[in-house]
């Protein structure tokens, strides 16, 4: 459902993301792990079509996000970093919004925003402006545009950011809940996350791949401490 083949972005000089390569399948939830400036938003940026790569490809479902952007990118949903909204409109309208750009109608997408307010218990604050919400709120209303049409692929970049430990745990359910039809890519820098969801996790560094394994290899390596993660991975490397 995705396929990473040497993919890697210059700016200018500066080498953000190096040959990566990985391939994932439906049923994943795969943990994309690595220190502030690893390079994991300028590659989620890649597989979703927003950033073009200097050179590789990505696949999503078939689609090269280059060559079939459209066709790709209908198979995504997409929380970027940050959430970004439109902050003058409130949840009820920009889930409308993002139904309409998504080619929703009827009692299909009546039924599919109600859903998703359900589940992310936007009920309360769907009538305040975006712009008026908690950092909390404002991430469980990007999640709610991420999942509105159902997508097979997930790309969420720091999933849990700004939310309490029930939202946490609320929101790790539903990714759980959704994993098994799904494929779920998770950007974050806490392993905590990644024992919680994933199935499989990836680390870089200087854009670079670094370890595909399980969270509970990884999590043994460290005691549960990611940095402590990333320097025996690097020491091992040098030696």
């Amino acid at each position: 459902m995705l396929e990473i083949d040497r993919l890697s972005k210059y700016y200018g000089q500066h080498k953000v993301v190096d040959d990566l390569s990985f391939h994932c399948q439906a049923g994943e939830v795969l943990g994309f792990l690595g220190p502030n400036g690893a390079g994991k938003s300028t590659t989620m940026k890649m597989i979703t079509g927003f950033v073009a790569p200097s050179s590789g490809s990505a696949r999503i479902c078939g689609h090269d996000i280059q060559a079939e952007t459209l066709a790709a990118q209908r198979r995504i949903g997409y929380l970027p970093e940050g959430a970004p909204c439109y902050a003058e409109m409130t949840p009820a309208q920009f889930l409308a919004f993002i139904a309409d750009i998504r080619g929703m109608a009827g009692a299909t997408r009546a039924s599919r925003i109600e859903e998703v307010v359900q589940l992310l218990h936007l009920g309360p604050v769907l009538s305040q402006t975006i712009e008026t919400l908690s950092k909390g709120f404002k991430r469980r209303v990007g999640l709610a545009q991420a999942i509105l049409h159902d997508p097979d692929v997930l790309i969420l970049d720091e999933p849990t950011d700004g939310l309490d430990p029930n939202q946490k745990h609320e929101v790790r359910e539903l990714i759980r809940s959704m994993s098994k039809q799904k494929l779920i890519v998770i950007s974050t820098h806490i392993l905590e996350e990644v024992s919680a969801v994933c199935t499989r996790a990836i680390i870089i560094a200087d854009g670079r791949l670094l370890v595909d394994d399980t969270p509970g290899n990884l999590a043994a390596q460290g005691n549960g401490d990611l940095d402590e993660v990333f320097r025996r991975i690097t020491e091992a490397r040098a030696a």
